[in-house]
């Protein structure tokens, strides 16, 4: 039994099979219709989530399987007290395998140590998101071509962004790509980030401020929201939220193929005007993250042959 924590979890070779199959998905979704006829997935999402949530769900009936789950920790036995030990022991009896999003780091790999069923990480506080990661690469190789030799940019909440380090881990294993990291000072990659995976491996990076100056050199830019949730003080959040706004006037500072994604939700880093840019693939990023968790779930309840 395998379970999904990090994207650093399947090796390059993985992953490539892994995106193959979901294209393949794409391509053919009536092959894929009953792969998971009498399969149960379990949705046990302890903060909100839209996108992440609806994508699981769609994903597994898609595939003719059922869903079972919480949207909130309020709807849940740990409004009462209940561990997530607990909590994934019962979960396990009910279902075949659990997408769990918490608020705390390192939550759902206590719940994969006690799981009977494999269990996927949709998030876990300011960590990781490894199949945001998932999409974020199957995006960019179906659109690129490739995951390799470019410039991405990374603008916005980089701190807390859990989007963010776990894309940044996925794509130093390819080759040639480097990164500009775009944000204020109080909001710059961790310490570890920097050291132990960027330094420690030899990837090229800087750090501005300013976005215009760095546009005309970018592959891609990944914008991000700067997260209410993850401030302990509403002034600070105040004072951050509008530090980006990506608009028209800076899109033409941008190359003619560069590619503009975010994770979502945006609240205004990215104005409504560039929507309409064919550059602006954060849309079409969503498609794409159907269908790789389509393939995810394939492959850990071993139905992908």
């Amino acid at each position: 039994m395998r379970h999904l924590m990090s994207p650093m979890d399947f090796s390059v070779e993985e992953l490539d099979t892994l995106m193959d199959l979901a294209d393949d998905i794409q391509k053919d979704p009536a092959k894929y219709a009953h792969k998971c006829d009498g399969k149960i997935l379990a949705t046990c999402f302890y903060e909100p989530s839209t996108r992440t949530r609806l994508s699981f769900e769609s994903a597994m009936l898609r595939l003719g399987g059922q869903v079972l789950g919480f949207a909130t920790a309020d709807s849940s036995s740990a409004a009462k007290g209940e561990s997530v030990s607990d909590t994934i022991r019962i979960i396990s009896s009910y279902a075949d395998i659990c997408a769990m999003r918490h608020p705390k780091e390192g939550a759902p790999m206590v719940a994969a140590s006690k799981s009977w069923i494999p269990v996927i990480n949709a998030g876990d506080g300011g960590h990781q998101h490894p199949t945001q990661t998932l999409t974020d690469l199957m995006t960019i190789r179906s659109l690129k071509g490739s995951l390799s030799d470019m410039t991405i940019g990374l603008c916005g909440d980089l701190k807390f962004g859990r989007t963010v380090h776990s894309l940044i881990n996925a794509l130093i294993r390819y080759r040639n790509v480097s990164f500009v990291f775009i944000s204020p000072p109080e909001l710059r990659i961790p310490d570890y980030i920097r050291e132990d995976v960027l330094i420690r491996n030899g990837i090229k990076f800087k750090e501005v401020i300013k976005l215009d100056d760095v546009m005309p050199e970018l592959d891609i830019l990944y914008m991000t929201r700067v997260q209410r949730e993850r401030f302990f003080n509403e002034e600070d959040y105040v004072r951050l939220k509008d530090f980006y706004i990506l608009n028209k006037e800076k899109m033409t500072l941008a190359k003619k193929d560069m590619m503009v994604l975010h994770p979502l939700p945006r609240v205004n880093e990215i104005s409504v005007e560039v929507d309409e840019d064919e550059r602006a693939m954060y849309f079409k990023q969503v498609k794409y993250g159907m269908y790789i968790r389509m393939a995810l779930i394939l492959t850990l309840l071993e139905l992908a042959d």
